[in-house]
């Protein structure tokens, strides 16, 4: 099945459709030459909004979280990944730990844990689970929905290494976004691997940092295909210093929706859309869906309420919201079931392992879906769907449309691959 689009514009995305089918060896060709140059992320997700008329990435996340969402039909393939993810960075590795998030109760995000487990598990490792609560000083056992249950334990560091009791792991994962900075536990350690490195964490990483990454990824691609890089790119724009509270720098922001909402205009006079140009207020360094907002007309900052002031000043882990980046809105006109849905693309290192639709009832086209209400449905991937059939109309096959997905969702790979090349403080500098 794919998702309904519910939108007289379905013309171009087929188009694109289309024209990614006719390409794909050129595509695959590039994608290969620019991972000799590139190191994928060990892991990320990729929020996609399909408006019809564009198809982006609006966010890119390094650590992402819902791995419970894919289906037991791709667990195969993101096991071969992380296989293969491994195998490059450490081929002896025997032991694996994962640290998740601190002080999570959250059932689902543990059940994704438990899905991480289990594909590093099948991979050939040991796999164990230490945690950052420096209040778990003893393995302590969380239960699951399922009836399974999961052991935290505390954290062992000796100079250069951690680990813990009885157990040292030549590999770390990291699933915790490190949003209120980087622990010092985690700080020099020279002779393990820490995955992903400690500045794709949010105290060090910025989505602004992360769209210009992805606009130069964007243009290189639409040039190997003929097409115009804003089919398949959000244009941004950011303000450094904001005072939410205070209102200090909101002209900043006001003056920058401005001219954003005016450039969106004239790209749908080109292309004859008719729709409403919105964009959508982010915290720079936000995460969980915190710290969003849509705007349709630049007026409407002078009168936000205490709430909405609130709601933007801080995101998660309390952290204080100063650097925005002003996004191009990006309607999705896709429904499952009469909900509001956008496709999520999962990958480890450089393959797409599957993705489902996330949906929320009670949001409109124009609105974050990552809120609280969102549920997931993998229905139209629920079958392997990693093997495009060419020669299918454009439209009528889900495998086809999730190759489009895969492609678009590993370009925002790619980007996050510039991203954290330009942000690594080890970087060798050639003068």
């Amino acid at each position: 099945m794919v998702p309904h689009l519910v939108t007289a514009l379905t013309g171009p995305i087929n188009e694109l459709e289309q024209r990614m089918l006719e390409s794909m060896p050129a595509i695959e060709r590039w994608f290969r030459l620019e991972w000799m140059e590139h190191t994928p992320p060990f892991y990320c997700s990729v929020d996609l909004r399909n408006a019809g008329f564009k198809l982006a990435p609006v966010d890119t996340n390094l650590f992402p979280g819902g791995f419970n969402n894919l289906t037991p039909e791709m667990l195969p393939l993101a096991v071969q990944a992380a296989m293969a993810a491994i195998e490059k960075i450490c081929p002896e590795a025997k032991n694996l730990l994962l640290i998740p998030e601190k002080h999570t109760r959250n059932m689902f995000y543990l059940m994704n844990v438990q899905r991480l487990m289990q594909i590093f598990s099948l991979a050939g490792l040991n796999v164990r689970l230490g945690t950052l609560d420096e209040s778990i000083t003893e393995p302590t056992a969380l239960a699951l929905p399922d009836g399974s249950s999961l052991t935290l334990e505390p954290l062992l560091r000796s100079k250069r290494r951690l680990g813990l009791k009885n157990f040292d792991p030549c590999t770390i994962l990291l699933n915790n976004d490190l949003s209120a900075g980087v622990p010092k536990v985690l700080e020099n350690l020279h002779e393990q691997y820490l995955l992903p490195p400690l500045h794709a964490g949010w105290s060090v990483r910025r989505k602004t940092q992360h769209f210009q990454s992805y606009e130069e990824v964007a243009k290189k691609f639409a040039k190997l295909l003929g097409m115009d890089p804003w089919l398949i790119n959000p244009m941004y724009s950011r303000c450094g210093q904001v005072d939410w509270n205070e209102g200090a720098g909101l002209d900043c922001v006001q003056g920058n929706v401005d001219a954003l909402l005016s450039k969106i205009r004239r790209k749908h006079k080109e292309y004859g859309i008719n729709e409403k140009p919105f964009v959508v207020v982010k915290a720079d360094n936000g995460t969980y869906g915190m710290g969003i907002m849509t705007v349709r007309d630049a007026k409407e900052l002078d009168e936000l309420n205490r709430r909405t002031k609130n709601k933007m000043s801080v995101v998660k882990d309390g952290q204080e919201v100063t650097e925005v980046i002003i996004q191009e809105g990006v309607p999705t006109y896709e429904r499952v079931n009469d909900a509001v849905a956008e496709p999520v693309v999962y990958m480890i290192d450089r393959y797409v392992v599957g993705g489902f639709y996330r949906i929320h009832a009670d949001r409109g086209i124009d609105e974050n879906l990552n809120a609280p209400g969102s549920s997931f449905v993998p229905l139209a991937f629920s079958e392997s769907h990693h093997l495009p059939k060419p020669g299918e109309k454009p439209g009528v096959s889900a495998p086809n449309r999730f190759y489009m997905y895969g492609v678009i969702g590993r370009l925002a790979m790619l980007a996050a691959a510039y991203e954290l090349e330009a942000t690594d403080p080890n970087a060798e500098v050639y003068e």
